[in-house]
């Protein structure tokens, strides 16, 4: 059986991971520090350790444990705006955990790295889609950190022969997901909507992204672990949509009419995303196979049968609605 360290595994898209994995019969285990992921989001059977990506000696001791034939890396600090503020703990944990993963990996002689990147190394541009060939311009030391992350990964694979799998996410969403992160929008206006209160979005609102649902993520990443070779994918579902049509969708599940209010846009939020996934179609055998509308729709049920609260205001990465929310009578 061929074993699997999943860092981050304790997190939104991690956990999902850990679950195709399962499905899969993999052996599993878990590096994770806690700071945005619950134990509660993996219910099956894993070997857990807890630290930091960026401490080497603590990651190395779950490497040395463990010996996994295979590392999928999803540890990663993954605000935009927390990475303007404060980009040396964005660069130590983006780059110089990734750095760790890599010189590790090569030690215990781990087959294959499979990377979380973002759309973000991209930056602005003026086409759409977003090939894989298209110039990386980042707008954020977020960006900056994941383009910086592959590149390491890349030549890791020719000084050490590690194989490597980068996967740029566009904006991920689903069940058990934060307020953090590039797909955050989602929850955010999920949790405000259920709680009959209004969002701020930041900018027109006319921005656009391409949102992939997490189990459409989770099982490109098993795809990528099984692909033999290197390589860089677009993780996305070639669909563009507005923020303002992803809350009017959003708040259609609701029982009362929402209108969101508007305040300036925010610095290093991307006016357009949108990624072509047709080569990871063609090398990693792998396409999205669920709609917005439904990916939304199991979402909204998963947070409605949580009864969440609505979540405190707090800042959010690309799409950039921070909520101080208002509640509006019945």
């Amino acid at each position: 059986m061929n074993k699997v360290l999943v860092t981050g595994g304790f997190g939104f898209i991690g956990s999902h991971i850990v679950d195709a994995l399962m499905r899969k019969n993999y052996e599993v285990a878990i590096y994770d520090n806690l700071s945005s992921g619950s134990i509660g989001n993996v219910q099956a059977k894993v070997t857990p350790f807890f630290g930091n990506v960026e401490d080497e000696a603590s990651l190395e001791n779950a490497m040395d444990t463990f010996r996994p034939d295979y590392v999928i890396h999803q540890a990663a600090q993954v605000s935009v705006q927390k990475s303007i503020s404060d980009i040396t703990n964005d660069a130590r944990i983006n780059i110089m955990g990734t750095i760790n993963i890599a010189k590790l990996s090569h030690k215990y002689s781990v087959k294959k790295v499979v990377f979380a990147s973002s759309a973000a190394v991209y930056g602005d541009s003026d086409v759409m889609p977003i090939t894989l060939s298209h110039p990386t311009s980042p707008l954020s030391p977020y960006g900056a950190s994941k383009k910086t992350a592959e590149d390491y990964l890349k030549l890791a694979k020719e000084l050490y022969d590690l194989n490597y799998v980068n996967l740029r996410y566009s904006n991920v969403y689903g069940p058990r997901q934060t307020a953090n992160g590039e797909g955050g929008v989602i929850s955010i206006f999920t949790n405000l909507v259920i709680n009959n209160e209004r969002p701020y979005i930041y900018g027109n609102g006319n921005q656009t992204r391409d949102f992939i649902f997490v189990n459409d993520v989770a099982d490109a990443n098993v795809k990528a672990l099984e692909f033999e070779g290197s390589g860089t994918f677009n993780i996305s579902s070639t669909t563009s949509t507005s923020i303002n049509q992803l809350f009017s969708i959003i708040q259609s599940f609701g029982s009362h009419h929402i209108s969101p209010l508007y305040r300036p846009a925010k610095n290093g939020d991307i006016k357009e995303s949108l990624l072509c996934n047709k080569m990871t179609i063609q090398k990693l055998g792998w396409e999205p196979i669920h709609s917005l509308e439904s990916g939304l729709a199991s979402t909204y049920e998963f947070y409605a049968n949580q009864n969440q609260h609505s979540l405190p205001a707090t800042e959010v990465g690309s799409t950039s609605p921070i909520l101080k929310p208002t509640t509006l009578s019945s």
